[in-house]
């Protein structure tokens, strides 16, 4: 019985692997070793394959597609084969991957099968022998066959070379374009640097990654924008409304102004800007991956990838009732993609129910499976009150920072969805945010009762005033202050003038000074005193114990 090799899998799945052989260096180093080209069905799939071999054992390195074309003009010299050679690369680098992931893991797969397949025959020969004193060496045998496909070549000794861990930082960051986090992020993401953006429905998940694509764009980067929900145009005004200052619909309305400014835009900068939309629920990794490749082979190599929004793609191999699983799947995949293509990833998802009404977002307000903000090198979220959103306000949290600080809140920063407006001038701390919400909570509170307070002695005063006890200009403030109220007159008290005295016989003055009685007048002084005092107690009286008993 003949034995099975990719052949029974089909043509598609041979070009397929030995695509992701050329493209895929980490995968290939960690495979050609024990691949063998007899694995592959027909002549010219293994003709490619020995080539790739042969050139990894003499130089260490993966051949690219030129060194495989330079190599098949070099041993067939323009004959037949060398057509044939030559289409066959041809069809490999067109050709277009589906399933990628599955690719590869059925080709280890197998790959290990063989190996341990022969070593076993090695086995059972050492076995039949009867020679018990080998068996350390039948153990060996069986550890080295499961130890095929895994390298330690990412292995690093702490004690190795610690003077360039010291070097300066070779750190490439991607600027925002928005200060505050450009800042805590030391420039901004990097290149093979993973970063997830959290918000709820409706509050400008689309808003930051325009942004920050067209920060890349601007800063000479070349950028691969793709999204599922808007259409191309829709972002296009976005990118517009940055660069000119003008709202989507006043663009409309100065088509040449637009035109001018993105002819400047484009001159002025050294990246390229690519958007690209695909319909929901129909992409995975790896299609995102094909992309990219296909796009580096026509000379357009991505610095960042923005994905608006990760929700939106599907698992290689996700089955029913498992969405969450392939939520954690897609993700390790594309923070994979980060070293694979040496790119940054700006992705954003949604947050649950909870995150709606939320001013600050935190993980667990994310929807899904957590390995989403597990994963992710930096999480920022986004929260909007209907206030903030009326005001073109919201608040930005640096929820996880694997590069800086973490844990800042931007409240009431600006956050304009229709004209791309994001700037952070404050920030504070989750801690700091929180002892703000608590006092800010106590101040009304207190706000309150003395609101209640000064109402009901206004009522209370007001009553006085009808009674004709107080004068009508008689204010609260009167009374907290204690300025003593003035008496009024009684309306119905009768004044009689006192009929006139006859006036006194002269009489000769007395030379001898009259000393008034001091006693008779500091009793006065005190009666007069003692009742205005009583007056003022009464009228005070009310007033005081409302405001204590609210305070209690």
């Amino acid at each position: 019985m003949a034995e099975k090799n990719f052949g029974h899998l089909g043509a598609n799945f041979q070009l397929s692997l030995i695509k992701e052989m050329i493209e895929d260096k980490k995968f290939s180093a960690t495979i050609i070793e024990v691949m063998d080209s007899h694995y592959f069905d027909g002549p010219y799939f293994r003709y490619i394959v020995q080539q790739m071999k042969e050139l990894y054992t003499q130089y260490g390195w993966i051949p690219d597609y030129e060194t495989l074309r330079q190599r098949i003009m070099q041993e067939n010299d323009k004959t037949t084969s060398f057509t044939v050679h030559m289409d066959t690369l041809k069809s490999i680098q067109d050709h277009v991957v589906s399933g990628s992931e599955y690719i590869k893991d059925t080709a280890m797969n197998f790959c290990k099968q063989q190996v341990l397949k022969r070593e076993l025959k090695t086995v059972e020969k050492i076995i039949e022998d009867g020679n018990f004193e080998d068996y350390k060496k039948i153990e060996k045998i069986v550890q080295d066959a499961l130890q095929v496909g895994v390298h330690s070549d990412d292995v690093r000794d702490a004690f190795f070379d610690v003077r360039s861990v010291l070097e300066k930082d070779s750190r490439v960051p991607i600027p925002l374009g928005i200060p505050g986090l450009d800042n805590l992020l030391k420039g901004g993401l990097a290149i093979g640097e993973f970063g997830v953006v959290l918000a709820p429905t409706g509050v400008g998940k689309t808003t930051f990654l325009t942004v920050a694509a067209n920060s890349a764009y601007n800063s000479g980067k070349n950028v691969l924008q793709i999204f599922f929900e808007d259409n191309i145009g829709s972002i296009l005004k976005k990118h517009y409304a940055i660069w000119t200052g003008l709202s989507p619909d006043d663009q409309l309305e100065n088509p040449d102004d637009v035109v001018e400014v993105v002819a400047e835009m484009e001159a002025r900068s050294k990246g390229g800007l690519k958007l690209l939309k695909y319909p929901s629920g129909t992409i995975t990794v790896s299609d995102i991956k094909s992309k990219i490749r296909k796009l580096k082979t026509e000379g357009f190599n991505v610095d960042m990838l923005i994905i608006d929004y990760v929700d939106c793609l599907i698992g290689e191999k996700t089955g029913f009732g498992e969405e969450w699983k392939g939520e954690g799947s897609i993700m390790r995949g594309l923070e994979a993609m980060t070293s694979e293509f040496d790119i940054a990833i700006w992705v954003a998802t949604q947050g649950n129910r909870d995150s709606i009404a939320s001013e600050v977002v935190t993980t667990d307000q994310m929807g899904g499976s957590i390995k989403k903000a597990q994963i992710g090198h930096v999480v920022i979220s986004i929260g909007k009150t209907l206030e903030q959103k009326e005001h073109r306000l919201g608040t930005m949290t640096l929820l996880k920072s694997r590069i800086g600080p973490d844990g800042i809140v931007f409240q009431n920063c600006r956050f304009d969805n229709e004209y791309l407006n994001i700037d952070t001038e404050t920030q504070n701390t989750l801690l700091g945010y929180g002892e703000d919400k608590v006092k800010a909570k106590a101040d009304r509170i207190q706000e309150v009762r003395r609101l209640a307070a000064e109402r009901k002695e206004n009522e209370r005063l007001e009553k006085l005033k009808k009674q004709g006890k107080l004068e009508p200009s008689t204010t609260f403030e009167d009374i907290v202050h204690g300025t003593p109220p003035p008496i009024v007159p009684d309306p119905d008290r009768k004044i009689i003038p006192p009929d006139p005295e006859p006036l006194p016989d002269p009489v000769t003055p007395d030379p001898t000074p009259v000393t008034p009685d001091p006693i008779s007048a500091q009793m006065k002084k005190m009666i007069s005193e003692e009742d205005r005092k009583k007056r003022v107690a009464e009228l005070r009286k009310a007033p005081k114990e409302l405001i204590n008993n609210n305070n209690n």
